[in-house]
């Protein structure tokens, strides 16, 4: 099985948004811009700077999912931290959790399945609220 593209842009720009939430909240960097710039981009290894562009909506959509985890899934919450938020790579992460890199990989794919079933849930939910919603509209006569 394979990672989910779309779950994997959102998990990217849910990083983006968070690191850009640690570093002062608005968007701004918390280090020095000339530092950052001048770093060398092959051997970046964390989402500041990066220009993936974010929307604030789903990525805080995104985090109540990744949240969700917690909750009865808590190895996928510290596989996707420890990926995303603490940028150690499959590698680094493998070591972090004591698990083979072929794991680390299968636990992603997992939490892809996991985040775009409970996307999917919201979504439902939301739909049948705003029909609930509509229907009780019309039926009032507005």
């Amino acid at each position: 099985m394979a990672r989910i593209e779309h779950i994997k842009h959102r998990l990217d720009n849910w990083a983006l948004w968070r690191a850009r939430m640690t570093d002062g909240g608005q968007g701004w960097h918390g280090c020095n811009p000339m530092a950052a710039w001048a770093e060398d981009v092959w051997t970046r290894t964390s989402y500041h700077g990066a220009s993936i562009p974010h929307f604030d909506e789903d990525a805080e959509e995104t985090d109540r999912a990744v949240n969700a985890l917690k909750l009865g899934r808590g190895h996928l919450f510290v596989t996707l931290d420890c990926i995303y938020l603490k940028d150690l790579g499959v590698s680094g992460t493998a070591r972090r959790m004591g698990r083979a890199v072929s794991t680390i990989h299968a636990q992603l794919e997992q939490a892809d399945r996991w985040i775009d079933a409970w996307l999917c849930a919201e979504r439902e939910k939301k739909d049948k609220a705003r029909a609930q919603a509509e229907a009780a509209k019309a039926a009032a006569g507005v």
